[in-house]
Protein backbone atom coordinates (compact mmCIF):
# COMPACT_ATOMS: atom_id res chain seq x y z
CA UNK A 1 0.00 0.00 0.00
CA UNK A 2 2.66 2.03 0.70
CA UNK A 3 4.39 1.24 -2.30
CA UNK A 4 1.15 2.13 -4.35
CA UNK A 5 1.03 5.35 -2.52
CA UNK A 6 4.83 6.90 -3.17
CA UNK A 7 4.48 6.01 -6.90
CA UNK A 8 1.10 7.90 -6.70
CA UNK A 9 3.19 10.89 -5.14
CA UNK A 10 5.81 10.68 -7.23
CA UNK A 11 3.95 10.74 -10.49
CA UNK A 12 1.65 13.67 -9.41
CA UNK A 13 4.54 15.62 -8.42
CA UNK A 14 6.35 14.55 -12.18
CA UNK A 15 2.80 15.92 -13.82
CA UNK A 16 3.03 19.11 -11.77
CA UNK A 17 6.12 19.93 -13.07
CA UNK A 18 5.31 19.21 -16.54
CA UNK A 19 2.33 21.12 -16.22
CA UNK A 20 3.90 24.20 -14.71
CA UNK A 21 4.55 26.79 -17.72
CA UNK A 22 8.11 27.93 -18.72
CA UNK A 23 8.55 31.49 -17.29
CA UNK A 24 7.87 34.49 -20.10
CA UNK A 25 10.96 35.97 -20.99
CA UNK A 26 9.17 38.99 -22.29
CA UNK A 27 7.71 39.66 -18.07
CA UNK A 28 11.04 40.37 -17.28
CA UNK A 29 11.40 43.12 -20.24
CA UNK A 30 10.64 46.29 -18.63
CA UNK A 31 8.76 48.36 -20.93
CA UNK A 32 8.99 52.03 -21.47
CA UNK A 33 6.01 54.46 -20.85
CA UNK A 34 3.27 54.58 -23.76
CA UNK A 35 3.09 57.55 -25.73
CA UNK A 36 0.33 59.57 -26.25
CA UNK A 37 -0.80 58.78 -21.86
CA UNK A 38 -0.20 60.92 -19.66
CA UNK A 39 2.01 60.89 -16.83
CA UNK A 40 2.57 62.54 -14.07
CA UNK A 41 4.96 61.14 -11.75
CA UNK A 42 8.20 58.77 -11.48
CA UNK A 43 7.58 54.99 -12.07
CA UNK A 44 10.32 54.74 -9.15
CA UNK A 45 11.27 55.77 -5.67
CA UNK A 46 14.36 57.31 -4.70
CA UNK A 47 14.17 59.61 -7.33
CA UNK A 48 13.53 63.64 -8.78
CA UNK A 49 13.30 64.38 -12.02
CA UNK A 50 13.43 68.40 -12.25
CA UNK A 51 11.96 69.56 -15.05
CA UNK A 52 11.76 72.98 -16.46
CA UNK A 53 9.71 74.66 -18.72
CA UNK A 54 9.37 78.08 -21.15
CA UNK A 55 12.86 78.01 -21.83
CA UNK A 56 15.94 78.58 -23.07
CA UNK A 57 16.32 81.89 -22.10
CA UNK A 58 18.41 83.94 -20.55
CA UNK A 59 19.06 81.89 -17.02
CA UNK A 60 19.52 78.73 -19.29
CA UNK A 61 23.28 77.99 -19.29
CA UNK A 62 23.31 79.16 -15.41
CA UNK A 63 20.94 76.58 -14.54
CA UNK A 64 23.13 74.26 -16.37
CA UNK A 65 26.12 75.38 -14.43
CA UNK A 66 24.14 74.84 -11.05
CA UNK A 67 23.07 71.51 -11.93
CA UNK A 68 25.97 70.13 -13.00
CA UNK A 69 28.17 71.40 -10.23
CA UNK A 70 25.17 69.39 -8.04
CA UNK A 71 25.67 66.42 -10.04
CA UNK A 72 22.00 66.70 -11.26
CA UNK A 73 20.32 65.49 -14.77
CA UNK A 74 17.25 67.94 -15.70
CA UNK A 75 14.47 68.11 -18.11
CA UNK A 76 14.25 70.86 -20.12
CA UNK A 77 10.66 71.51 -21.57
CA UNK A 78 11.33 74.39 -24.47
CA UNK A 79 9.80 76.42 -27.57
CA UNK A 80 10.66 77.64 -30.07
CA UNK A 81 9.23 81.14 -29.49
CA UNK A 82 7.75 81.79 -25.94
CA UNK A 83 10.86 83.83 -25.30
CA UNK A 84 12.43 84.78 -28.28
CA UNK A 85 13.25 83.12 -30.85
CA UNK A 86 15.32 79.38 -29.99
CA UNK A 87 17.57 79.86 -32.56
CA UNK A 88 19.19 82.95 -30.41
CA UNK A 89 19.52 80.57 -27.68
CA UNK A 90 22.07 78.31 -29.72
CA UNK A 91 24.95 78.33 -27.27
CA UNK A 92 22.28 77.46 -24.56
CA UNK A 93 20.47 74.33 -26.26
CA UNK A 94 23.85 73.13 -27.55
CA UNK A 95 25.52 72.83 -23.82
CA UNK A 96 22.60 71.88 -22.28
CA UNK A 97 22.62 68.63 -24.45
CA UNK A 98 26.42 68.47 -24.33
CA UNK A 99 26.27 68.33 -20.27
CA UNK A 100 23.59 65.12 -20.51
CA UNK A 101 20.27 67.03 -19.83
CA UNK A 102 17.09 65.85 -21.38
CA UNK A 103 15.97 68.39 -24.19
CA UNK A 104 11.66 67.76 -24.82
CA UNK A 105 9.46 69.73 -26.44
CA UNK A 106 6.73 72.67 -25.27
CA UNK A 107 5.35 73.30 -28.10
CA UNK A 108 6.49 76.07 -30.82
CA UNK A 109 4.19 78.64 -29.45
CA UNK A 110 3.16 78.31 -26.19
CA UNK A 111 -0.76 77.70 -27.30
CA UNK A 112 -3.23 76.39 -26.02
CA UNK A 113 -3.23 72.82 -28.05
CA UNK A 114 -6.37 71.35 -26.47
CA UNK A 115 -8.51 73.48 -28.59
CA UNK A 116 -6.41 73.31 -32.11
CA UNK A 117 -6.53 70.97 -34.85
CA UNK A 118 -4.64 68.06 -35.70
CA UNK A 119 -2.66 69.91 -38.24
CA UNK A 120 -2.11 73.14 -35.96
CA UNK A 121 -0.66 70.09 -33.26
CA UNK A 122 1.35 68.81 -35.66
CA UNK A 123 2.81 71.97 -37.09
CA UNK A 124 2.95 73.26 -33.21
CA UNK A 125 5.73 69.69 -33.08
CA UNK A 126 7.48 69.43 -36.07
CA UNK A 127 8.56 73.16 -36.07
CA UNK A 128 10.36 71.78 -32.65
CA UNK A 129 11.65 69.15 -33.74
CA UNK A 130 13.25 70.86 -36.90
CA UNK A 131 14.87 73.45 -34.82
CA UNK A 132 16.31 70.90 -32.21
CA UNK A 133 17.77 68.52 -35.17
CA UNK A 134 19.34 71.99 -36.61
CA UNK A 135 20.91 72.77 -33.30
CA UNK A 136 21.55 68.90 -32.06
CA UNK A 137 20.94 66.69 -34.27
CA UNK A 138 17.64 64.98 -32.45
CA UNK A 139 14.40 65.10 -31.91
CA UNK A 140 12.81 64.79 -28.61
CA UNK A 141 10.22 61.89 -27.69
CA UNK A 142 8.95 63.89 -24.59
CA UNK A 143 7.06 66.75 -24.34
CA UNK A 144 4.87 68.65 -21.63
CA UNK A 145 1.96 70.29 -22.81
CA UNK A 146 1.23 74.03 -22.28
CA UNK A 147 -1.45 75.25 -20.04
CA UNK A 148 -1.11 71.30 -19.06
CA UNK A 149 -4.01 70.99 -21.08
CA UNK A 150 -4.54 67.41 -22.80
CA UNK A 151 -8.11 67.79 -23.78
CA UNK A 152 -9.35 67.43 -28.02
CA UNK A 153 -7.29 65.83 -30.73
CA UNK A 154 -4.16 66.65 -28.47
CA UNK A 155 -3.94 63.11 -27.28
CA UNK A 156 -4.64 60.88 -29.89
CA UNK A 157 -2.27 63.38 -31.83
CA UNK A 158 0.86 62.90 -29.45
CA UNK A 159 0.12 59.00 -29.61
CA UNK A 160 0.66 58.80 -33.69
CA UNK A 161 3.74 61.12 -33.61
CA UNK A 162 4.87 58.74 -30.63
CA UNK A 163 5.24 61.18 -27.95
CA UNK A 164 5.25 60.52 -24.16
CA UNK A 165 3.36 62.88 -22.64
CA UNK A 166 4.08 64.15 -19.31
CA UNK A 167 2.61 67.08 -16.78
CA UNK A 168 3.48 67.33 -13.13
CA UNK A 169 2.81 65.80 -9.55
CA UNK A 170 4.06 68.96 -7.59
CA UNK A 171 3.64 72.08 -8.92
CA UNK A 172 6.54 74.92 -7.54
CA UNK A 173 3.81 77.67 -7.98
CA UNK A 174 6.33 79.77 -9.50
CA UNK A 175 4.66 80.75 -12.45
CA UNK A 176 2.11 82.25 -10.00
CA UNK A 177 3.90 84.68 -8.06
CA UNK A 178 4.97 81.79 -5.16
CA UNK A 179 8.44 82.52 -3.66
CA UNK A 180 10.84 80.11 -3.58
CA UNK A 181 10.22 79.71 -0.15
CA UNK A 182 6.60 78.98 -0.74
CA UNK A 183 7.80 76.07 -3.63
CA UNK A 184 10.34 74.46 -0.84
CA UNK A 185 6.62 74.05 1.31
CA UNK A 186 5.28 72.72 -1.87
CA UNK A 187 7.79 69.71 -2.41
CA UNK A 188 8.59 69.76 2.06
CA UNK A 189 5.05 68.76 1.82
CA UNK A 190 4.87 66.25 -1.37
CA UNK A 191 8.06 64.63 0.79
CA UNK A 192 10.84 62.60 -0.05
CA UNK A 193 8.88 58.83 -0.51
CA UNK A 194 7.20 56.75 -2.80
CA UNK A 195 7.48 56.93 -6.30
CA UNK A 196 9.77 60.27 -7.41
CA UNK A 197 8.57 63.39 -8.29
CA UNK A 198 8.40 65.10 -11.31
CA UNK A 199 7.55 68.88 -10.56
CA UNK A 200 6.35 71.76 -12.57
CA UNK A 201 8.65 74.79 -12.56
CA UNK A 202 10.23 77.34 -15.31
CA UNK A 203 13.69 78.42 -16.13
CA UNK A 204 12.50 81.53 -17.05
CA UNK A 205 12.41 82.64 -13.09
CA UNK A 206 15.34 84.12 -10.97
CA UNK A 207 14.26 82.53 -8.07
CA UNK A 208 13.66 79.38 -9.25
CA UNK A 209 17.35 78.80 -11.10
CA UNK A 210 18.93 80.42 -8.34
CA UNK A 211 17.30 79.79 -5.17
CA UNK A 212 15.23 76.73 -5.51
CA UNK A 213 16.94 74.50 -7.35
CA UNK A 214 20.32 74.53 -5.56
CA UNK A 215 17.80 73.90 -2.05
CA UNK A 216 16.28 71.22 -4.22
CA UNK A 217 19.66 69.67 -5.48
CA UNK A 218 20.56 69.80 -1.14
CA UNK A 219 17.33 68.51 -0.23
CA UNK A 220 17.28 65.26 -2.65
CA UNK A 221 20.67 64.30 -1.17
CA UNK A 222 20.06 64.78 2.32
CA UNK A 223 16.67 62.82 1.09
CA UNK A 224 18.87 60.31 -0.57
CA UNK A 225 17.22 60.75 -4.23
CA UNK A 226 19.22 60.49 -7.38
CA UNK A 227 18.80 63.46 -9.49
CA UNK A 228 17.75 62.26 -13.00
CA UNK A 229 15.67 63.06 -16.32
CA UNK A 230 12.02 62.36 -16.65
CA UNK A 231 12.96 59.22 -18.87
CA UNK A 232 15.46 58.16 -16.50
CA UNK A 233 12.84 58.56 -13.81
CA UNK A 234 10.30 56.13 -15.85
CA UNK A 235 12.86 53.71 -16.76
CA UNK A 236 13.60 55.05 -19.92
CA UNK A 237 16.95 56.47 -20.00
CA UNK A 238 17.56 55.56 -23.44
CA UNK A 239 14.18 56.93 -25.22
CA UNK A 240 14.74 60.20 -24.59
CA UNK A 241 14.93 61.03 -28.29
CA UNK A 242 13.00 59.43 -31.27
CA UNK A 243 15.23 57.15 -33.41
CA UNK A 244 17.09 57.56 -36.44
CA UNK A 245 19.68 59.84 -37.50
CA UNK A 246 18.11 63.30 -38.61
CA UNK A 247 19.93 66.10 -41.27
CA UNK A 248 18.83 69.80 -40.55
CA UNK A 249 17.52 71.84 -42.93
CA UNK A 250 19.49 74.70 -42.50
CA UNK A 251 17.31 77.27 -40.67
CA UNK A 252 18.75 79.22 -37.82
CA UNK A 253 16.15 81.85 -37.47
CA UNK A 254 12.51 81.67 -36.52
Amino acid sequence: MMLTETVIAGLLLVSGAVAAPAPNPLQFIKRGPSPGVVIQKCSNPGMLALAYDDGPYQYTSQLVDILDKGGAKATFFWTGTLYGCIYNQAAAVKKTYASGHQIASHSWTHGHMGSMSESQIRSEMTKVEDALVNLIGKKPAYMRPPYLETSGQFLPTMKSMGYKVITNDVDAGDWNNKSPQQSEQAFQQAGAGGNGHIPLMHETYSGTVNTLTPWLINWAKQNNLKLVTVAECLGDAGGMYQAGTFTGNGQNSC
